[in-house]
């Protein structure tokens, strides 16, 4: 769960400084990563918005875990420090946002939901070249991407990071082996602390309980599985429940859906939904001003 010391390529720095000093104020980036590509920890100065048509992506910040399948992005805010890896061939499609531009978004990285209509936006945007004419129609598209993202619902995809090298070593283990079923007593000699210690050490870092903590791993853990194609019914066994109605029940209780209401198919349709009462006036931003 720490980040990488690892840091951003100099080739990849210089490919992304063109979207990152863009005059308008999004751009977009397409991408497609390879399987187990991994960043490197790094910030950008321009706020982003990571979405993958396909793949699933593992975005960690100082702050947490994320673990972000289609049909849904991570918002980043500028200067962030952040890391991708690719959990799988990704094909990345992100936005590059100018400050007055993300001020549409969440002050802290968020998962948000992606409606169809974001995702074609998206698409249209990363289709343009960086300086796109200001004066044609995708200053009306911008606008509409602003008005999408200021209205987008959240997702409680964040697995909130732990810095502690003793509950390093139990969130290492169980990211590595989500079905791990061993309590704190399990883990203290493995941690070099008591359970009562590691107990504590949990709500101070996290703000959660350890059993919360496992949970949310679990949860995240199993719909990135699920987007990736996987069976519910192997997913539950994999991440740790020997029943799958009490698997379907935890899962509905996190994400407010059943695991069959992941994808890309009508089924998945629940997933994409996004919440209209966050509804403001952030698509007027680029109707009123000059770009």
């Amino acid at each position: 769960m720490a980040m990488s010391g690892q840091v951003l390529s100099r080739s990849g720095q210089s490919r992304l400084q063109p979207f990152e000093q863009a005059p308008r104020p999004l751009v977009g980036y397409a991408h497609d990563y390879a399987a187990g590509h991994d960043t490197g920890a790094h910030r950008h100065p321009r706020a982003q918005l990571l979405f993958a048509t396909s793949g699933v992506m593992r975005i960690s910040t100082e702050a947490a875990l994320f673990t972000v399948p289609p049909g849904t992005a991570l918002w980043v805010p500028a200067d962030t420090l952040h890391g991708v890896r690719m959990d799988g061939p990704v094909a990345m499609r992100a936005l590059f946002l100018r400050a007055d531009a993300a001020a549409s978004g969440p002050r802290a990285a968020s998962a948000i939901a992606v409606s169809p209509l974001l995702r074609e936006l998206i698409l249209t945007v990363c289709g343009e070249p960086i300086v796109w004419d200001s004066r044609g129609p995708m200053r009306l598209v911008a606008a509409l991407v602003l008005h999408e993202i200021g209205r987008a619902g959240m997702r409680k995809l964040a697995l909130p990071a732990c810095r502690d090298p003793r509950l390093l070593r139990v969130t290492e283990a169980l990211t590595g082996d989500p079905a791990d079923g061993r309590g704190l007593d399990g883990f203290a000699d493995v941690a070099g602390a008591s359970a009562r210690t590691l107990a504590r050490l949990f709500r101070t870092e996290t703000g959660m309980s350890f059993q919360q903590w496992r949970r949310q791993l679990r949860m995240t853990e199993a719909l990135a599985r699920i987007a990736g194609g996987a069976a519910p019914g192997r997913v539950a066994a994999s991440v740790g429940y020997a029943s799958v109605p009490a698997f379907g029940a935890a899962f509905r209780e996190t994400f407010g859906i059943t695991p069959a209401g992941v994808g890309n198919g009508p089924r998945g349709e629940a997933f994409r939904r996004y919440d209209t009462d966050r509804a403001g006036g952030a698509g007027n931003l680029l109707l009123n001003r000059n770009i």
